[in-house]
């Protein structure tokens, strides 16, 4: 049972940074707008795929989870 509470610790963890992340976000002015971000715009069709923005999300928190849990 101890395991258990544990994990509801770490969610709840992961939980408040995840919403504290989503609160920040809006004042990230940089962030969707990198270049090699994909923006197709027609008359009433509008594509937006964040691309180099997925890869600097992606890496960043790979560096940051990896020096947390590195055993």
């Amino acid at each position: 049972m101890p395991e258990f509470g544990r994990l509801l610790i770490i969610l709840g963890g992961v939980l408040l940074i995840a919403g504290a992340v989503l609160m920040l976000l809006p004042h990230v002015p940089w962030l969707g707008k990198l270049p090699g971000d994909v923006v197709v715009e027609r008359e009433r069709f509008t594509f937006y795929f964040p691309i180099v923005t997925c890869l600097v999300v992606s890496v960043v928190l790979t560096i940051v989870l990896n020096l947390f849990f590195r055993s």
